[in-house]
């Protein structure tokens, strides 16, 4: 009786032992990805490549910092020598995912970026923006005062209306109440096991910056979006609003612009010409 006891415990020590590997193998990293922790607690994780000036890449909706890994501009940036500094925003890719309204509000991740620069000590930096990683840096433009030039692509001037109804339409979309216009990004989202109530509170609680704001950013900003991107506003309008902005409309639609080498060429052209290096 003792052995066959023995023999039990011995048979749930190896299926615990095997679960417990199998939870590490899901939850294995990519090489060179880091965390701090944010103001509240929050981990948010983040590469940090190259050596040089650094520049922040930030991703847009439904997406994660893994996002840049496959453009033109990131590869484009680490040749020309530039330290890149990719963050997933809270909610997505290997940061935590807080699932409280809280954790969202009050520009938690603008904070966030505010974290990450103060985490790896940047005196200075350049940033970019891709969609509504636009709309999260153009609050940071605000707020931080490192920033030495920055780039906003894919979006025009429609996010600065705090009852902006898009904003609206997609926060409804992923707390259950999906459209004809929202139910393709429900499925993406769904088809890559993003997290629901996450991506419906980054849009209930997203950054908001109105126009007057924008106007006291005195740093070089580039405007740059597709000449298929309607979705977002009128970019020529968004450019208008900075006193140092400027203005690049490239062939593309609002998903593929910030892949492809046009994109990239403009992007690298502003960069180098706005760079402390």
């Amino acid at each position: 009786m003792a052995r066959q006891l023995l023999s039990i415990i011995l048979l749930f020590l190896v299926m615990a032992c095997s679960q417990e590997s199998g939870r590490e193998e899901t939850t294995t990293l990519p090489p060179g990805v880091g965390f701090f922790t944010a103001f509240d607690g929050v981990r948010i994780a983040f590469t940090d490549e190259g050596e040089g000036q650094p520049v922040i890449l930030i991703h847009g909706f439904i997406n994660s910092g893994a996002n840049w890994d496959r453009t033109e501009l990131k590869q484009q940036l680490l040749t020309a020598g530039y330290r890149v500094i990719v963050p997933d925003l809270r909610g997505n890719g290997y940061s935590d995912k807080p699932q409280t309204d809280s954790a969202y509000a009050k520009d938690a991740e603008v904070k966030d970026l505010l974290g990450l620069a103060d985490h790896l000590a940047l005196p200075s930096y350049q940033a970019i923006g891709y969609s509504r990683g636009s709309i999260v840096l153009a609050k940071l433009l605000t707020q931080d005062d490192r920033i030495t030039s920055a780039v906003l692509g894919g979006m025009g001037l429609d996010f600065t209306d705090p009852d902006w109804p898009r904003r609206k339409l997609f926060a409804a979309a992923f707390a259950g109440n999906i459209t004809e216009e929202t139910q393709g990004a429900v499925a993406y989202a769904k088809s890559i096991q993003a997290d629901l109530r996450s991506l419906a509170l980054q849009q209930q609680y997203q950054p908001v910056t109105l126009p007057e704001e924008l106007r006291e950013v005195e740093i070089p900003v580039l405007v740059i979006a597709g000449n298929e991107d309607k979705d977002n506003g009128d970019p020529g309008a968004l450019e208008r609003q900075f006193p140092a902005g400027k203005l690049a409309i490239v062939p593309g639609d609002h998903n593929n612009t910030y892949r492809g080498k046009v994109f990239a060429a403009a992007v690298m052209a502003f960069i180098k010409s706005t760079s402390t290096q």
